[in-house]
């Protein structure tokens, strides 16, 4: 793992940010007042972290169980709060080996603290970008084994992405160093949704303005190229809440203005 790099409290961090929605302490002033102010401006964010991190839930469940996965690359993975990867993944098979990453050096500190594997398993964190794919991977090689099946998890992370040939080229890189039977996992910004939508379009620019990560929402057909040469698993790119709920008397829950999907690699 590589030294702490300064922290930067002058402006608000994704991360940090996110955290500070689904209730974490771990934050700082300036996180507080961009959240508050995006909350303040399109009050459904907090849906959407809290579907976010349910999808986040669900889909290593299936990963981990009817899948078979045993390992995971968790890029973007944020602050530690409840039901991390390597938590849920290793509820379901103790011995699953997973590697989280993230830019955010708060990140950094809490993961060594907090990120604890199984006896059985192996859990490690990689201080590094996204948008260096090769370094993530070599380093990734050390806990993973890249001849077996991985999960590749980019949850909230590929709209910090803009230009959309770059996102491609990140993701093909990534895909391409993993084997047959490998899943590629996403939850991702958008405008698609009309309830709230220039709320939330205005939000977004306001964030963009002041914030250290701006983002870029994208269409369902956007998100969809993402999983070219993949086999997208079955309800497709769909809101976060809608990807394989949990069945209760109530039926479907609400859509919240977020995509999620999972891709396995043929």
């Amino acid at each position: 793992m590589a030294e702490n790099p300064q922290i930067d409290t002058s402006v608000p961090h994704s991360a940090r940010v996110w955290n500070y929605l689904l209730g974490g302490k771990d934050n700082y002033e300036v996180d507080q007042q961009a959240a508050e102010q995006f909350r303040a401006m399109f009050p459904q964010i907090t849906d959407i972290a809290l579907a976010d991190r349910a999808f986040l839930g669900r889909s290593v469940r299936y990963l981990a169980g009817e899948a078979g996965i045993r390992q995971f690359l968790d890029i973007g993975t944020g602050l530690p709060t409840m039901d991390n990867t390597h938590e849920v993944a290793q509820r379901a098979a103790p011995g699953s080996r997973i590697v989280y990453v993230d830019n955010d050096p708060l990140v950094l500190t809490h993961a060594r603290a907090l990120l604890r594997s199984s006896p059985e398993g192996a859990c490690d964190y990689i201080h590094a970008d996204l948008r260096e794919p090769d370094g993530i991977l070599e380093q990734a090689a050390a806990t993973l084994d890249f001849g077996r099946p991985v999960a590749i998890m980019l949850l909230g992370i590929m709209h910090f992405v803009h230009d959309d040939g770059e996102a491609r080229r990140l993701l093909g890189r990534l895909m391409d160093a993993v084997p047959s039977g490998s899943h590629l996992a996403i939850t991702h910004a958008t405008l698609d949704f009309d309830e709230g939508a220039t709320a939330q379009a205005e939000a977004q620019e306001d964030w963009n303005e002041k914030s250290a990560n701006p983002m870029v929402p994208r269409t369902r057909e956007a998100i969809v190229r993402f999983f070219d040469g993949l086999e997208l698993l079955e309800p497709g790119v769909v809101s976060m809440s809608r990807w394989r709920p949990e069945h209760t008397p109530w039926g479907l829950p609400d859509e919240v203005a977020g995509y999620a999907a999972v891709g396995r690699k043929p």
